[in-house]
């Protein structure tokens, strides 16, 4: 497989990665992901995974995960990591961009900002000093955009309805954050990923039993495309699955391996 198309450097303020703007290439065409059809429950507490990264079975490691998305949960748990959940609770909308790009790096730099905070006040910080353990927080933002326009998560039935409706037989793309950041100096690595999904027709019933479940109300753009009901009606992706669900996992394993380097 080799990588293509417009691929070029990208400098977002803090740090200079190499991005793929449109397209995975390999075999002559677009490459298309097996689609997860089970659905994603996960609780709220610290998950422990044996796994076979290297990085993941250090113990001088300490990971935060600083988000409250099942998605990105089951992400980095697949990535063999050990971690502990954190929130942000900021007010997204009060940061506003017009750029997708800019937008993401923006909220993820918010939501380290505020669980940071968050951490000196609990006292979790000076815990976190005082050991000799090297401490990530993750976070990571996403927005969907369909016709060049921005779309986050819907906040109606009526939106949720309009924003699924327009990726029937068309396609949407997702924008995606990954900001790293070292706890204990404040070094920070970020860098965003781009994927597209192409749907097929997506019937109203569908839809229907899509905004009664509710979990479209908790997803950028309402883009659910690992849920039983429309990861059949996915003709293909642009891209990487765990890019489309909020956690690409090549750029967080290089933000994370980089990070430790520089520790």
């Amino acid at each position: 497989m080799t990588l293509s198309t417009s691929q070029k450097n990208v400098d977002l303020g803090w740090t200079k990665i190499r991005t793929l703007d449109s397209s995975v290439e390999g075999g002559g065409g677009k490459k298309t992901e097996n689609l997860l059809s089970e659905n994603l429950s996960f609780p709220l507490r610290c998950f422990l995974v044996s796994g076979s990264s290297t990085m993941a079975a250090s113990s001088a490691l300490r990971l935060i995960l600083g988000s409250s998305s099942a998605s990105r949960r089951q992400i980095l748990s697949e990535m063999g990591y050990q971690f502990t959940l954190l929130s942000a609770d900021i007010d997204e909308k009060e940061i506003r961009m017009e750029k997708p790009e800019e937008l993401v790096v923006a909220l993820a730099h918010a939501k380290a900002d505020a669980i940071l905070e968050k951490m000196t006040k609990n006292g979790m910080m000076q815990e976190i000093v005082d050991s000799q353990e090297t401490t990530l927080l993750i976070t990571a933002d996403q927005v969907v955009v369909h016709d060049g326009v921005i779309r986050e998560k819907p906040t109606t039935p009526e939106e949720a309805r309009k924003f699924i409706q327009g990726y029937s037989q068309s396609h949407a793309a997702t924008i995606g954050s990954v900001l790293v950041t070292d706890v204990k100096n404040g070094s920070r690595r970020g860098g965003w990923d781009k994927s597209e999904v192409y749907f097929h027709k997506i019937p109203d019933e569908v839809i229907d039993s899509l905004i009664e479940e509710g979990n479209v109300f908790y997803v950028a753009g309402g883009l659910l495309v690992e849920h039983p009901l429309t990861s059949p009606l996915v003709e293909s992706i642009v891209g990487t699955m765990d890019s489309v669900m909020g956690l690409p996992k090549a750029l967080t394993e290089k933000l994370i391996k980089d990070s430790l380097q520089e520790s």
